[in-house]
């Protein structure tokens, strides 16, 4: 098959400034996402904190940025559709930005709180209306290559999160983080609307954004759950078997400590190589469906071994962390597929909800993984909200619709 980077034309498209700027957004997007995780512990120690204090204080900041993802993810969904694809790329980084450089500031745990809450509402808006304005944009045929591209260059943010604080004192990480979400917000003046929206919005008397239209019909509600559930093995790797790898590595008798920022930036690492390499693969068989199948049955593989294959040393862990993150490379094409389940008047809703509804699912997730060890060892535990997640993830995948080539200038009744 005829590579699409033979083509001028493709290549043209590939690399125009909505994709470029889509992808660094989605860059310093991961960056701020997951800074406070990184610098959680040195950041509440330098406010006073005891031991005890930052590991409750750091779980309800956590948790609080989570919540402004999910509000973020409806406010921003129904603004990328009532409004325009460019506002919400425009309104989610200004928000975000402004929220971490006053987190450099911080001196009270509480402030942090809310501060970690704006930073969440603003944090959500970005991939959803990123992949949104490039699914639209870009040619069909070319649609997953360009989506793949945005989230495998952005999720490298996670990288650069994890050596700035290795590097500098966590306020200037913070600063780093507000700065170049600044200088991104003046790189995107250049960037155009979807022509697909502008069509769109003609069209005074349809109804555009509204969120609850996904609850209203029986079809479209299984659609987004489908969509919701073909995510969770991915936030099951990220939440549960690297946030939590320094218990996996007790529970392993792993005799060096395991730390869990390493194994999220190797997770990261791999989740990069594979979005790009899974865009490609949708690319090859035609098919959004097998990509992710094969990329969720390469996960479960990869997750047992994890758990159940006799792991005994750090490094073998963190190379098990890579292949996990490898193997739920399909973040991008999941986000593609539900920006391409939904009509031009509710793609933006759908596309920005529908992975911060995954990310929210994280605190079930986990008090579902702390339930379970309160009865079983924290392998079982582990495996048990596995089998939970991929089982809903291999359903969700096989029974949806199949969106590959599809014209995306449709709209929901």
């Amino acid at each position: 098959m005829q590579s699409p980077f033979t083509s001028k034309s493709a290549l043209q498209h590939l690399i125009s400034i909505p994709v470029i700027v889509a992808a660094l957004g989605y860059f310093v997007d991961i960056y701020d996402l997951l800074l406070f995780s990184i610098v959680r512990i040195p950041s509440l120690k330098s406010l006073g904190l005891t031991e005890a204090e930052v590991s409750s204080v750091g779980a309800s900041i956590l948790n609080w940025q989570m919540l402004g993802l999910l509000v973020g993810g409806i406010l921003w969904g129904v603004l990328g559709d009532k409004k325009g694809r460019l506002s919400v790329l425009f309104g989610s980084i200004l928000t975000y930005s402004l929220a971490n450089i006053a987190c450099g500031f911080i001196q009270d745990p509480s402030v942090y709180k809310i501060l970690r809450f704006i930073a969440g509402i603003g944090l959500a808006g970005e991939l959803g209306a990123g992949i949104t304005l490039v699914s639209e944009i870009l040619p069909k045929h070319l649609r997953a290559i360009g989506t793949s591209l945005v989230a495998g260059i952005g999720l490298l943010g996670a990288v650069v999160a994890y050596f700035s604080v290795e590097w500098f004192d966590w306020r200037t990480a913070y600063f780093i983080g507000g700065g170049m979400g600044i200088a991104l917000l003046l790189l995107r003046i250049g960037v155009f609307e979807s022509g697909i929206f502008v069509q769109l919005k003609a069209q005074q008397h349809l109804q555009r954004g509204n969120f609850f239209a996904l609850f209203t019909n029986r079809d479209r509600l299984i659609r987004y759950l489908k969509c919701i559930g073909m995510g969770l093995p991915t936030w099951f790797v990220i939440g549960i078997l690297a946030t939590f790898s320094n218990e996996f590595g007790v529970a392993l008798n792993i005799a060096e400590p395991i730390k869990p920022g390493l194994a999220i930036m190797w997770c990261y690492i791999g989740l990069s190589t594979g979005d790009l390499s899974s865009g490609f693969l949708s690319h090859w068989l035609h098919s959004r469906k097998k990509a992710v199948l094969g990329f969720m049955l390469f996960t479960l593989v990869c997750s047992v071994i994890y758990l159940f294959g006799g792991i005994n040393q750090a490094g073998t862990l963190y190379t098990m962390a890579l292949l996990l993150g490898f193997g739920i490379g399909y973040w991008a094409m999941f986000v593609t597929i539900g920006a391409e389940q939904f009509g031009t008047n509710l793609r933006a809703t759908a596309a920005t909800t529908i992975p911060n509804m995954v990310r929210g699912t994280v605190v079930l997730m986990t008090t579902l993984f702390g339930y379970f060890k309160q009865s079983f060892s924290v392998i079982e535990s582990g495996a048990f909200v596995g089998l939970l997640c991929f089982a809903i993830g291999l359903y969700s995948i096989l029974t949806i619709s199949e969106t590959h080539n599809r014209d995306l200038d449709f709209l929901e009744e």
